[in-house]
């Protein structure tokens, strides 16, 4: 291969950026990398005719943030700053990459990614015997948790990845002696929110442009993780005294 084709090489086109990162991260999209861009976090080059060309730099930044976001949940305000550092020779602030989110709350295992928050979870089907095996529930468990509006059967008579994710913490709380019974208030406070963050988030999706979808999919990611923060400080806050804090 000439020198001139080996310099044109070393630069890749966005569908073949995508195609390095999808076997890590399989939620990615072409929607999502031009996002990322808007934002400033990436900025390949550009050819004549307009077309983007990432360098390896390009993809190993993609890459971080990929990570940052997947591994951290954290907002790209966090990420970009971290970035900035970087680029500036500096390593990030102390903490930065889990103290302004705690690891422990919002670990890959524990919560949602952005794109759970707009995929088709009806593509899981579960009977309700499926779905008693796979939480570990018990039967009235099960009944408790419709009753009070935890777990909704979808049209069709199955169950979805949000039931089985509800199901299967609702589980895990009740080895510390809370029932479905106690967790009322979780429906109710989820209910809210939702109508609080739709406010926001519906006039991003009536947008239009190619990086709507992708604004619209990372202010949710932002919201919940803000949320998480907000109700582990409330928590925090209310039990110190108990603690002896």
């Amino acid at each position: 291969m000439s020198q001139a084709g080996a310099a044109a090489r070393a630069f890749m086109s966005i569908g073949e950026v995508l195609a390095q990162l999808r076997p890590e991260f399989p939620d990615t999209t072409i929607s999502k990398l031009r996002f990322l861009e808007s934002e400033g976090l990436v900025e390949p080059e550009r050819t004549a005719a307009g077309y983007r060309k990432y360098s390896r730099e390009d993809v190993a930044r993609l890459r971080y943030v990929l990570t940052a976001q997947r591994d951290h949940y954290l907002p790209l305000r966090v990420i970009r700053e971290q970035l900035e550092a970087l680029d500036n020779g500096v390593a990030p602030p102390p903490g930065v990459a889990t103290d302004r989110v705690p690891r422990a709350l919002v670990s890959a295992e524990s919560l949602p990614s952005p794109e759970d928050f707009v995929r088709d979870t009806a593509s899981t089907r579960l009977s309700r015997t499926e779905l008693l095996e796979q939480a570990g529930a018990t039967e009235e468990q099960l009944r408790q948790l419709e009753q009070f509006g935890l777990v909704i059967k979808r049209p069709g008579g199955f169950y979805d990845a949000d039931a089985l994710l509800i199901a299967s913490t609702v589980v895990e709380m009740a080895a510390y002696g809370l029932e479905p019974r106690h967790l009322r208030a979780y429906r109710s406070a989820a209910d809210r929110e939702v109508g609080l963050f739709e406010q926001v988030v519906a006039p991003l999706v009536r947008q239009r442009g190619a990086d709507a979808q992708g604004r619209a999919q990372e202010t949710v990611r932002e919201l919940a993780a803000l949320s998480v923060r907000l109700h582990a400080a409330l928590v925090q806050a209310g039990l110190r005294a108990t603690l002896g804090g």
